[in-house]
């Protein structure tokens, strides 16, 4: 029997940042440095979920001991729903989980050969390569390489003054550089993350920005029913009446309710903390979740 957690209609005025990227994706802060900002920021707790990769969870486990906050462990997995790209939040899942550590392998291959043709493209009309952008990779090899690390390469060119001013230019959805990210189904991620014991929940799942054609709730609801565990609602990206839609959904289905900032450092101006997740929704992730919270 799923557990509904009570929300509040404008998100908790306190808690745990749930959507928080790193130097190991794209985010510009080492797990250390995530850690310190969460605590000068009088967080609960956060959780670090950097792209389709676990690679800073050793760090980020060290860093919250020695600092005596608590963190989930999480990753940010980018799906497709048919022609909708759609990004998912796996936590507390076992990463040594067969099905779960194949599906970053191929996922992580896919991604390093689609920016590897991303840049031929870009560096055919601008000052940039491919040793240009691994620069950009904080962590090298440990690092999943994405469309930040070429923003960051145009920027270091002189190109564009910000990454945010490249996401809006060449390296935007909409350019003729770009190329969609090869992407596991929501099914499979749905299904994987819940063999390995973890718990989903669709990031932003109301973000027109990211998306002009949005998941609809017929597709939400079947996911519900393959294992789907919540909504992040409280997300800079959501609108007033997709929050509503989504808390409707929510009631609807049992899901989880969840907030988070999607925190990259300077790498966005979203600013950590400024959406949370309750503690009582956290702790119902860790319940059913397959490891330990850390700190």
């Amino acid at each position: 029997m799923i557990r509904h957690m009570p929300h509040e209609d404008h998100g908790p005025a306190h808690g745990w940042d749930l959507h928080c990227h790193t130097v190991y994706s794209d985010g510009t802060k080492t797990p250390a440095e995530m850690i310190a900002s969460a605590v000068a920021s009088g967080l609960h707790g956060l959780a670090i979920t950097d792209h389709d990769t676990t690679a800073g969870w050793a760090d980020a486990a060290a860093a919250a001991r020695r600092a005596g906050l608590p963190i989930l462990r999480g990753t940010e997995i980018t799906a497709a729903d048919g022609d909708i790209s759609v990004h998912m939040l796996a936590y507390q899942y076992d990463p040594d989980n067969t099905a779960i550590t194949e599906l970053f392998r191929a996922t992580r291959a896919a991604r390093l050969e689609r920016a590897k043709r991303m840049v031929a493209r870009l560096s055919e009309d601008f000052p940039i390569d491919w040793h240009s952008v691994l620069r950009q990779a904080k962590q090298g090899e440990k690092t999943t390489v994405g469309r930040p690390h070429m923003a960051d390469a145009l920027v270091e060119a002189g190109v564009y003054a910000t990454r945010s001013e490249a996401f809006a230019g060449v390296i935007s959805g909409a350019s003729k550089y770009y190329i969609p990210t090869p992407s596991p189904s929501t099914d499979e991620v749905v299904r994987t993350v819940r063999e390995a014991g973890g718990v989903s929940v669709i990031a932003h799942p109301g973000d027109r920005g990211r998306n002009t054609t949005l998941l609809g709730d017929g597709r939400i609801r079947a996911l519900a029913g393959e294992g789907l565990g919540g909504l992040e609602v409280w997300h800079r990206g959501n609108a007033d009446d997709q929050r509503r839609r989504l808390l409707g959904l929510a009631d609807e289905l049992g899901l989880l309710v969840t907030g988070g900032s999607d925190w990259h450092g300077a790498g966005k101006p979203n600013r950590l903390g400024e959406n949370l997740t309750g503690d009582a929704t956290v702790r119902e992730i860790v319940a059913r979740g397959a490891i330990e919270v850390v700190g």
